[in-house]
C-alpha cells in the first residue's frame, strides 16, 4: 500500500512525534476492516422476498383455464390447486434466481462495499482500530500514553486511539482536527 519512500516518510514522522511527547504511537493502514461477508446475503434474502411484488407488478395473475362444460366441485378444486402451486413455483424459482444472482454479483468486493451502509463500514473501521489498539497492548504503555493512528482506505475512513494518560492532557478538538486532516488527506 505504501511505497519504501512513504514507509519511510511515516516511520520518521511517528519518531519525531515520539520524541516530543510521551505518547507511544502506532499506525496501521489498512486496506478494509472487513470483509462485509455477510452483505450480499441480506440484499440477497431482501431481494427475493421482494419476488412476489415483483411478480403482482409484472402483471402475473393466477387463474383456472376455461370450462366449456360445467365442472365438478372435484374438478374445479383440482384446477384451483395445480393453478395455486404453478403459481408458487414461479414464485419459489424467481425467489431463488433473485437470492443466487444478488448474492454472487453482491459477492464482488466493490460492489459489495457499495451495497453496505456507510454507518456499517464506520462501525467496523471503528471497531477493528479497537482491537489493534488491544491486540498492540497500547493500552498497556508505562504512563497508559498509548496513540493508535488507524487508515481504513476501502471504506475511507481513519480513526485515532488514545488512551487515558495521554488523552487527559490532550484536548479533544486537537484529535479531532487531526482525524479530519487525515481523512481529507
Amino acid at each position: 500500500m505504501l511505497n519504501d519512500q512513504d514507509a519511510l516518510a511515516v516511520k520518521t514522522a511517528v519518531r519525531a512525534a515520539e520524541r516530543r511527547t510521551r505518547g507511544e504511537l502506532y499506525c496501521v493502514i489498512a486496506e478494509e476492516s472487513s470483509d462485509y461477508r455477510e452483505t450480499p446475503f441480506l440484499w440477497a434474502g431482501l431481494t427475493a422476498l421482494a419476488a412476489p411484488a415483483i411478480l403482482l407488478l409484472a402483471g402475473v395473475e393466477v387463474s383456472v383455464p376455461d370450462a366449456f362444460a360445467p365442472w365438478t366441485a372435484a374438478q374445479a378444486g383440482a384446477a384451483a390447486e395445480m393453478a395455486v402451486r404453478g403459481a408458487l413455483t414461479t414464485t419459489l424459482v424467481l425467489q431463488a434466481v433473485l437470492f443466487i444472482l444478488v448474492a454472487v454479483v453482491g459477492s464482488l468486493g466493490p460492489v459489495c462495499r457499495f451495497m453496505t451502509p456507510r454507518s456499517v463500514k464506520l462501525d467496523r473501521s471503528r471497531r477493528h482500530a479497537q482491537e489493534l489498539f488491544l491486540a498492540r497492548n497500547l493500552h498497556q504503555t508505562r504512563e497508559r500514553t498509548g496513540v493508535l493512528i488507524f487508515i481504513s482506505l476501502a471504506e475511507h475512513a481513519a480513526e485515532l486511539i488514545a488512551d487515558e494518560g495521554i488523552a487527559a492532557v490532550v484536548d479533544q478538538k486537537r484529535w479531532d482536527d487531526a482525524i479530519a486532516a487525515l481523512v481529507a488527506g
